[in-house]
């Protein structure tokens, strides 16, 4: 029971097996034995599982109002409504979050752990344009080579591919014309991860 709901949890919030290994120190081998019920983790690692995909221990293993053996029925992932929460520069020196925009249909289960970010500036081109819309899932690390929305410095916000180097933080463009932003040292303590983009399509 919980080797198939870890997979569903795991597949709703488009991760792999080894990125989900990797934000939990562990192999990908043991999630993968997790998947298929051949080996369990501790309770420690539950807690961190319930912890990253926003659920209760009980409904990480399949449990339905706290009592065991009570299965909680799984549901298709729907429609939702996502706020878009304001908008972020893919440039360089403008705030992470603006204005309110409204919401945008989004195809997640839970989407409180969700927002959208209008795209703003070129540094993306050609993959993401001015007025995409990036959507967002909240969580405070993110993987090397993942797409994120990142607040750095004294407050500004940009949409980059996220990289580490050694004992530096890159956040590169994929324009050529623009220059990676590096950081490292005390700049590394202003960084702060707002999420990891994980779909971005056009709004107009």
């Amino acid at each position: 029971m919980f080797g198939t709901r870890l997979r569903q949890l795991r597949k709703e919030h488009m991760i792999t097996q080894t990125e989900l290994a990797g934000k939990l120190g562990v192999s990908q081998q043991a999630v993968g034995k997790w998947e298929t019920g051949r080996s369990s983790p501790d309770h420690g690692t539950l807690m961190q599982l319930a912890d990253f995909f926003g659920v209760s221990l009980d409904s990480l293993l399949g449990r339905c109002g706290g009592f065991v053996g009570e299965v909680q029925p799984y549901l298709p992932v729907a429609e939702a409504q996502v706020p878009v929460v304001g908008s972020v520069r893919a440039g360089y020196g403008a705030l992470a979050f603006e204005e309110d925009l409204g919401d945008e249909a989004a195809t997640v289960k839970d989407p409180e752990s969700y927002f959208y970010l209008v795209v703003k500036g070129d540094s993306m081109e050609p993959r993401i344009h001015e007025g995409d819309l990036a959507l967002v899932r909240r969580q405070p690390v993110l993987d090397d080579g993942d797409l994120g929305v990142v607040i750095y410095g004294e407050g500004e916000g940009t949409l980059k591919r996220f990289l580490r180097k050694g004992n530096a933080v890159v956040l590169q463009p994929f324009n050529p014309a623009y220059e990676p932003i590096i950081l490292a040292g005390e700049d590394l303590e202003r960084l702060y991860i707002a999420g990891k983009v994980v779909e971005t399509k056009a709004r107009w």
